[in-house]
């Protein structure tokens, strides 16, 4: 989930910098309060967007505050749950150590302490969160807008992601050659590719023994790793020894 400060200095579950999107509406989630912005509907728009998979209830969803959507993490059936939160922090805002306090506090507060993983493409609040509490699972995100392919064959993400102390490396599927994943293994860096799906890349993955993906179809995905182990086991079975 993608998480922003609000004015009051409550952390927001939300993608963008402002509303215009999502709430369909002027505002900027920086400027206003999470008071305020949970009588935001942000639903209506995904509805018109997607009418192929719309829903009359998601009209009625608004801004949710972090520690709303870390609470249902602690009741079943979420108990098991890995919950990744990405800092979401802009060049014009300077609140990165404030929102990166607020996300370690609710952490400890909801005690997910073993089950979060906080990640940021600003690597300053990943630091940041390591400073405050050692424990916490932290991730360096990088992309190839930001990173071109030139700077990467050089390796400065893998540097970069052990300086700010990451536990994991997130990129994006452009720039996750199996070199970069082996350097980030060989230095214990786990890797979670972003944003896959195609099932051709899931199939890949598995080779290049990457960690984690992100997608944006996860019924598409569980149903190809669901035959691709069928297909296995079949495969097996057949090849099987005879004694």
């Amino acid at each position: 989930m993608d998480v922003r400060l609000a004015s009051d200095g409550v952390p927001v579950v939300i993608h963008d910098p402002t509303l215009r999107r999502t709430g369909l509406r002027e505002g900027v989630v920086a400027k206003m309060t999470s008071r305020e912005l949970r009588e935001v509907e942000v639903g209506t728009w995904f509805n018109r967007a997607q009418p192929q998979i719309s829903q009359s209830r998601y009209s009625g969803q608004f801004v949710p505050t972090l520690d709303q959507i870390l609470d249902l993490f602690t009741k079943p059936p979420n108990r098991d749950k890995v919950i990744y939160v990405e800092l979401k922090t802009d060049k014009a805002e300077n609140t990165f150590a404030e929102l990166a306090g607020s996300v370690a506090e609710l952490i400890k507060t909801c005690r997910l302490r073993d089950r979060v993983v906080v990640v940021s493409f600003n690597l300053k609040a990943v630091a940041h969160i390591k400073t405050i509490d050692s424990g916490i699972t932290t991730g360096a995100l990088f992309e190839p807008r930001r990173h071109p392919v030139k700077a990467i064959r050089r390796h400065p993400i893998v540097t970069a992601a052990i300086e700010c102390g990451a536990d994991q490396i997130l990129l994006h599927r452009l720039i996750a050659t199996a070199r970069l994943v082996n350097l980030a293994t060989e230095n214990n860096l786990r890797s979670v590719v972003w944003t896959v799906d195609d099932p051709q890349w899931l199939r890949r993955s598995a080779s290049l023994g990457i960690h984690a993906l992100i997608t944006n179809n996860p019924v598409l995905m569980v149903r190809v790793v669901s035959q691709s182990r069928r297909a296995n086991q079949s495969r097996l079975m057949y090849h099987r020894p005879s004694r």
